[in-house]
């Protein structure tokens, strides 16, 4: 049941990510459209300029699209989302200039992590258990990474990301015998992002700090 649920939240995420990417690509062919059509005559060192970096845009976009039909697992969904996000704020940036107006705010959608727990149940991979009880302080969050306590940001979404694609159940021919250590290492990562208040773009603390 666990398995299904799973699939059904991952193929979720999927159809949401491709809807995103579709609205953005038609929201951005529309907006090279005006720069070229409206602005070439009166503003046409601006206009060359949005429409270049409207296209470029585009082209993150359609690399994106080609990759999600790709895409298996929650860490690779999870990485191509912050490439969705990243290309959504810089057209966010864009658009604003484009029509001289204060760049909007878009509203945060959910993390990936928390959307599986909650199609999962609250169980992350499998589990009724809350992942988070299973890891009470930072000294066990980073042994469970493999790591030493107090290692950055980097190499912990290195190790994170290196474990979960070993123990991912698509990396093992369906073998999911490997989701108990898999809802540990997904809640000792969250952990660690929590008590340093990492973010996604959030440099991490030095090693002495």
């Amino acid at each position: 049941m666990a398995s299904f649920q799973n699939k059904r939240a991952q193929a979720k995420a999927l159809q949401e990510m491709k809807s995103r990417i579709a609205e953005l690509q038609a929201r951005i062919t529309k907006d090279v459209d005006y720069a070229f059509e409206s602005l070439l005559q009166a503003q046409p060192d601006l206009s060359l300029k949005m429409e270049g970096e409207l296209e470029e845009v585009l082209r993150m976009a359609e690399l994106i699209e080609g990759e999600l039909d790709e895409a298996s697992g929650i860490s690779e969904l999870e990485r191509l989302d912050r490439r969705i996000e990243f290309i959504e704020d810089r057209f966010e940036e864009l658009e604003a200039e484009l029509y001289s107006r204060p760049r909007r705010r878009r509203k945060r959608r959910p993390n990936l992590f928390d959307f599986f727990r909650q199609a999962t149940g609250g169980g992350g991979w499998g589990g009724a258990t809350d992942p988070q009880g299973e890891v009470s302080n930072a000294a066990q969050a980073f042994a469970i990474l493999g790591l030493e306590e107090g290692s950055s940001y980097t190499a912990v979404t290195k190790a994170f990301r290196m474990k979960v694609k070993e123990l991912h159940p698509d990396a093992r021919a369906g073998d999911r015998s490997g989701e108990v250590q898999l809802r540990k290492l997904i809640a000792a990562y969250q952990y660690i992002k929590s008590i340093y208040n990492w973010g996604e773009d959030t440099a991490s603390p030095s090693r002495d700090a």
